[in-house]
């Protein structure tokens, strides 16, 4: 079973933090880059993340997250603004001296060095005596569940469990903050969902400060405490992975985030939180929560997740359509049927696997959803 969200108390308890400047532990202010003084990567960025917390960076290729995380680390150096750990300036600050664990993708262990060794290495250039060095050793190796790994060498051990050892290396000399850049991004579905789920409960565990880096959605829904959306440089949205997934506040989120269905109309009453939506081509009219439209005569683009979509009924009070089915794949635990809906091919519904369904392709279907499950967007 796959586990979404913390707990809500946690959650709640998160977000007080981030509006309580006095709470924040990692701290962009104003920040811009830019690599040729001219194309801004990162724009602008403000952004909080308070002790303990897990947040991932999400978003597609060149949207500025990792760029982000360099700056973090010290990689990197902002054009504008300043980067804060722990209420203190950090940008003119080597990347040696801030403290700072990571794990790379491609793990960067040394190969000629024994696990013990890589863990090793880390402490003593920290001038950490010998003993402390191997009981801090056995114990980083026994939270990722290797105690007995430690003479072997890289090469004798499978993807997985590198790249536990690249965590453990990381955590080994107990930082302040642990940044990790596509670390699962080398590993197959199967052992990066188990990773995944590993990274997940030590972070429980230690309560260790994480910033997460990639471009995989469903790996930040599973991990994180929060995530911010990244594209153009810019945060689109920062949220928990609940209230960013139901309650998207623009067509790029709506569209990153899960699979997603969309209808492009233009307003044609806006009464209070709600809108009426007549959608192109004249297919005819929808209700939709009012997002960020604000007055008649908004080109908008309507948010409508698979599965909120009903089909073999009608209700007044919901939006009530007719959809051709043009594909159906069966996926175990529910049915996957591609329509043609208000001329978009490309409509998505999930039915729940009841044994129940016997259309087949080219039948029309009666569809139906709530106003409250669609939300009216920018275009």
């Amino acid at each position: 079973m796959t586990i979404w969200f913390r707990p809500v108390i946690q959650a709640s308890l998160q977000i007080f933090n981030m509006n309580n400047p006095s709470q924040s532990f990692v701290k962009f202010e104003k920040i811009d880059k830019s690599y040729d003084g001219e194309v801004l990567v990162v724009k602008n960025l403000n952004l909080d993340i308070a002790k303990g917390e897990f947040v991932t960076m999400l978003g597609p290729s060149g949207s500025g997250k990792t760029t982000t995380l360099m700056m973090l680390a010290g990689f990197e150096t902002p054009t504008n603004g300043e980067i804060f750990l722990d209420t203190k300036p950090i940008s003119k600050i080597p990347p040696y001296e801030r403290e700072i664990g990571m794990v790379f993708q491609n793990y960067a262990l040394f190969p000629h060095m024994t696990v013990e060794e890589n863990l090793s290495f880390p402490l003593e250039v920290r001038k950490i005596s010998k003993p402390e060095t191997k009981e801090k050793v056995q114990k980083a190796l026994d939270m990722v569940e290797l105690g007995n790994f430690g003479t072997r060498f890289p090469a004798q051990l499978s993807g997985g469990q590198q790249q536990r050892v690249a965590l453990a290396r990381a955590l080994v000399f107990e930082p302040r903050l642990v940044l990790m850049d596509e670390p699962l991004g080398a590993l197959d579905k199967n052992l990066r969902e188990q990773m995944q789920y590993e990274i997940k409960h030590i972070h429980d565990r230690i309560g260790i400060t994480v910033v997460y880096v990639t471009h995989d959605q469903s790996e930040a829904l599973t991990m994180s405490n929060r995530i911010a959306v990244f594209n153009d440089g810019v945060v689109q949205q920062l949220s928990t992975p609940d209230i960013l997934y139901e309650k998207p506040e623009n067509s790029f989120v709506a569209k990153f985030i899960g699979e997603n269905n969309t209808l492009n109309g233009v307003v044609t009453d806006v009464n209070g939180e709600t809108c009426t939506v007549e959608l192109d081509n004249g297919f005819g009219k929808v209700k939709a929560l009012k997002i960020n439209v604000n007055e008649k005569g908004d080109k908008t683009q309507l948010s409508i997740r698979p599965e909120r979509v009903t089909i073999d009924s009608t209700n007044p009070e919901s939006n009530n359509f007719e959809g051709k089915i043009q594909e159906l794949i069966y996926l175990g635990d529910h049915i996957r049927a591609r329509l043609n809906v208000c001329g978009n091919d490309e409509f998505i519904v999930k039915v729940p696997n009841e044994g129940s369904f016997s259309h087949k392709e080219g039948d029309l279907l009666n569809l139906s959803w709530n106003p409250d499950d669609v939300r009216a967007l920018d275009i």
